[in-house]
């Protein structure tokens, strides 16, 4: 392993995980935006991704429901 794959998985790579209904298939636009589901916040992607995985498949059944990921570490450390 190098230098850099080892400072890059002991950094905190925070992740969001949320979601919602849709009003549609074609956009992002939640039915409800009091209603979005704030599954938490996650210190890595690949905890993150399981999150998102589990909710996803919990909801299979409601094509208009959405879970997305975010970067949150992008946000707070742009470069």
């Amino acid at each position: 392993m190098s230098q850099t794959d080892h400072t890059r998985e002991s950094q905190q790579l925070l992740h969001l995980v949320f979601g919602g209904e849709l009003k549609s298939l074609e956009g992002t636009d939640f039915k409800d935006t009091a209603a979005i589901d704030v599954v938490g916040i996650f210190p890595n992607y690949a905890t993150a991704y399981s999150a998102w995985k589990a909710k996803a498949q919990m909801t299979v059944d409601n094509a208009q429901m959405r879970y997305f990921i975010v970067h949150l570490h992008r946000f707070l450390d742009p470069a």
